[in-house]
């Protein structure tokens, strides 16, 4: 299997969460040009308690947010707005790229607060997510346009609306 969940939070389960992640992992590796049988990402579908101890671990925020992801390695661009090439290291045998982490309760939150399915929120996050896998980062004004415009063209190949649309 491509994605490796472990489901912490049993209202996941009921919403799906290894088919959407599946779906949006596939998704985002075929858009972009790899084979995603050939990758494995690891998912931890948790509620904010947990996801709040893992921002305070890894970024010193000590709050809840909708998704976390760390690359097995770095894999981002040089220069600003410039695309990221992980396939040399991916091409060298590794095929784990990391993992990625979302909350239920600020996914569920958001979703209802911008009226858009759960389903579709939870997609949009979890292509957020592997994208970073990827390299892809939006700290830089560059990066963050190349990542957001990915995320909008991945989520229209699966019938879901421009998440940055007004």
């Amino acid at each position: 299997m491509s994605v490796d969940c472990i489901i912490e939070d049993r209202r996941w389960a009921e919403a799906n969460i290894v088919q959407i992640a599946v779906a949006a992992y596939q998704s985002t590796m075929r858009h972009l040009g790899y084979d995603p049988d050939q990758f494995e990402i690891g998912l931890l579908a948790c509620g904010d308690e947990k996801i709040a101890e893992l921002n305070t671990q890894f970024r010193d925020k000590p709050v809840p947010t909708n998704v976390l992801s760390w690359p097995s390695e770095e894999r981002g661009a040089d220069m600003e707005g410039a695309k990221p090439e992980p396939v040399i290291q991916m091409m060298q045998g590794d095929t784990f790229l990391g993992d990625v982490a979302i909350a239920y309760d600020t996914c569920a939150k958001e979703a209802a607060e911008s009226d858009k399915p759960l389903k579709s929120h939870a997609t949009h996050l979890l292509v957020h997510g592997t994208l970073h896998l990827l390299g892809y980062d939006h700290e830089r004004d560059g990066d963050a346009t190349l990542m957001e415009g990915l995320e909008t063209q991945i989520l229209e190949t699966m019938g879901i609306a421009d998440p940055y649309a007004q």
